[in-house]
């Protein structure tokens, strides 16, 4: 399964691309910023999001989409700006007919490092750790778009694993 994992944002949109099947070792396969710049309208960061996106999910072709789900804190004017980031990249994905799959922060993290409070710097290593990737993925939003992919395989991967079990599981036999 090859699943792109996204970190939204209107200045840093973090993707990652990972590839996974059960009882194999994670393999990274791309990851990066999109970056816009600051004097840019709204509009026009939007735009080059939504372009980015696209392209991305045109080139590697995932199965699925990874999104990371709207943490919400004190900052309301950031909470927008992330929310209208997600917008355009949940449309980007939909449009491609690529299922998408919505995590929150705290579910990836947990998933990455067995810690839901985990620190940016643990989630950086343990992505390094789990990808062999031989220095720690940078800038952080594409740390988190792995992490979103990593998160979204050991979910899939356990629940496929989980369905094709025998019938007795959990029945003490």
């Amino acid at each position: 399964m090859l699943v792109l994992g996204i970190d939204p944002g209107t200045a840093l949109t973090g993707y990652g691309v990972v590839r996974g099947a059960r009882g194999s070792i994670l393999t990274p396969v791309c990851h990066g910023c999109i970056r816009t710049e600051s004097d840019w309208p709204l509009a026009r960061k939007l735009q080059a999001v939504y372009q980015e996106v696209s392209r991305i999910i045109t080139e590697s072709r995932p199965d699925a989409v990874a999104v990371e789900e709207l943490f919400f804190n004190q900052n309301a004017r950031t909470a927008i700006a992330v929310a209208q980031g997600r917008g355009v990249t949940l449309l980007a994905a939909a449009e491609a007919g690529c299922p998408v799959f919505e995590y929150p922060p705290l579910a990836v993290k947990r998933a990455v490092t067995g810690n839901g409070r985990a620190t940016k710097e643990q989630v950086r290593y343990m992505v390094q750790h789990l990808l062999r990737l031989q220095t720690l993925p940078s800038p952080d939003d594409a740390a988190d778009a792995l992490a979103c992919a990593i998160c979204h395989l050991n979910t899939s991967l356990t629940i496929t694993a989980y369905n094709a079990a025998p019938l007795d599981r959990g029945l003490g036999r």
